[in-house]
């Protein structure tokens, strides 16, 4: 099994950064490769993909809309995988969740990835 646990969201203004942390956990999580992903989602509308990075954390590929503004990474021996928030606008309003696929590559397809965690919340005010 995988635990993994969200924090750092919150209130913001536009303009402002924010950086979320994942924990990652759990026997399976230990032993395995695991790609890891933050993934977003507002009411009404599906979860979309943000940023991925590779099992080594040497390659990473984010969406369009928050390529240059946000960076993943990862800490192997802790376990944690954090998102840099920069420059965040209104739009970027929304839950954030993590999210973990077994293997080395990357994922950018919601169906990939295997476990979640309950996400946390991130406001941008205008």
């Amino acid at each position: 099994q995988v635990q993994l646990v969200e924090s750092g969201g919150g209130l913001v203004q536009a303009g402002d950064s924010l950086r979320l942390s994942c924990a990652a956990s759990g026997p399976t999580f230990s032993n395995t490769a695991m790609a890891m992903a933050w993934f977003r989602q507002t009411p009404g509308k599906e979860r979309e993909f943000v940023a991925t990075i590779s099992y080594s954390g040497r390659t990473t590929y984010y969406a369009d809309s928050t390529k240059g503004r946000f960076t993943i990474s990862r800490d192997n021996a802790k376990n944690t995988v954090s998102l840099q928030m920069n420059s965040l606008k209104p739009e970027d309003t929304a839950v954030y969740y993590c999210a973990a696929a077994p293997g080395v590559t990357y994922y950018t397809q919601r169906n990939n990835y295997r476990y979640w965690g309950q996400g946390t919340q991130v406001t941008v005010s205008s």
